[in-house]
């Protein structure tokens, strides 16, 4: 039988990246107590008002179908909320999805097609990759480099860009190294996005877990903002990640072109997770705070345990709910490593090259379960490293 070319293209670009995730879910189904450290889920509950809001909406009968750019009260709330930092937003401007993810992959099936390229930083969120590749276009990798704190340099940007690009895939705050772009970064980015017409595709949704700088946004720049679209959702901001709501919003004219992919793809989501979604976002709610607080201290918490160690140098985040590691003076690259921690020490991590090749020699640590177990984590962690035979191959599992 035959198949559309992209299932080829994406074969290996779905759950593969998540198979340690994975690996530690079944080891845990069978018995085995696992620390897992490995995606990011928020360890508290949506605010009970928000859990109120979309059960009185759910059994008020807001169950029936939407429309394809979004409910209305969720379009004020989000025209409302981007008019701060954008005068002259409207409705026009904004196409709801259910999660940043289905935003993204909209907004890039609505920018670039085969013989298009697109420029990511390097490291990257683990579905990038895919979302880019389910287009047709390439991948035009930016280096992030840890002398720099992950910061994208716009020298580096202009380096990359080739004839095809079209688009800068952005990340600010970044997953998975936590690096948040200043102002004055972005206007530099922005100039070179300027001189070859490249379209930037902005995912801002850690926007409100920057633990002491500003948030800024190509969004908010008036010489960029014609063309960048954002996209984010309310599920790290409000701990929601499970009731998928998301938005893009960009200029009108791209707004209206991609509505129709929109609504060939969707037409519409769940009014009642809407209502939700507008309450979130008109009201003042505590629970981004609380998950800055708690991230802050168990980044701190892991420098601490980790202060001196030889071989194990953890990378501290300007925002978000991960922690990178360096690992490469212990010999292995991030995979094995990751490997080897799960099977000896029954801790789950994200290896590195799930985020690129740059990440190649690090290890992502969620910062998304309680002080004392990611302290008990960090420890059994440096036991390994201390314990390690370096000369180890790189045993793999069997398939």
């Amino acid at each position: 039988m035959r198949y559309a070319s992209i299932t080829n293209r994406l074969a290996h670009l779905g759950s593969g990246k998540w198979a340690l995730h994975l690996k530690a879910r079944e080891m845990v189904s069978k018995g085995i107590p696992v620390i897992e450290l490995t995606i990011g889920e928020p360890d508290i509950q949506p605010d009970e008002a928000l859990l109120e809001e979309a059960n009185r909406a759910m059994r008020g009968g807001r169950t029936r179908y939407s429309n394809g750019r979004g409910e209305p009260r969720v379009l004020a709330a989000l025209a409302e909320k981007y008019r701060f930092r954008q005068p002259g937003i409207t409705e026009e401007n904004i196409l709801c999805f259910p999660g940043t993810q289905t935003a993204l992959f909209a907004v890039m099936l609505g920018l670039v097609e085969d013989d298009d390229a697109v420029l990511v930083c390097d490291p990257l969120y683990a579905t990038y990759e895919g979302v880019i590749a389910a287009t047709g276009a390439s991948m035009v990798p930016v280096p992030l480099r840890p002398e720099h704190g992950f910061h994208l340099r716009a020298e580096d940007l202009e380096a990359a860009v080739t004839p095809e690009c079209r688009v800068l895939l952005l990340n600010t705050p970044h997953n998975p190294t936590g690096a948040t772009l200043t102002r004055d970064e972005i206007a530099a980015i922005g100039e070179v996005c300027v001189r070859h017409d490249l379209w930037i595709v902005c995912d801002e949704v850690y926007e409100q877990l920057i633990f002491e700088r500003d948030f800024a946004s190509p969004f908010d720049l008036p010489q960029l903002a014609e063309r960048t679209v954002v996209v984010s959702s309310i599920s790290k901001s409000h701990a929601a990640p499970g009731f998928r709501s998301g938005w893009a919003i960009g200029p009108q004219e791209f707004c209206n072109r991609l509505l129709a992919v929109s609504e060939t793809m969707l037409f519409g989501g769940q009014p009642f997770i809407a209502d939700m979604t507008a309450k979130a976002l008109s009201e003042e709610f505590d629970t981004a705070a609380r998950m800055r607080e708690s991230y802050k201290r168990r980044a701190d918490l892991i420098l601490d345990h980790l202060a001196g160690h030889n071989t194990l140098r953890p990378m501290m985040p300007e925002a978000g709910m991960f922690l990178l590691i360096d690992v490469s003076a212990s010999g292995l690259d991030g995979e094995t490593f990751a490997i080897r921690l799960l099977e000896d020490k029954q801790v789950a991590v994200m290896p590195g090259t799930s985020f690129g090749e740059q990440a190649n020699g690090f290890i992502r640590l969620s910062l998304t379960v309680a002080d004392d177990v990611l302290a008990d984590a960090v420890d059994r962690i440096a036991a390994f490293s201390d314990g390690l035979d370096k000369h180890a191959g790189d045993r793999k599992w069997a398939s």
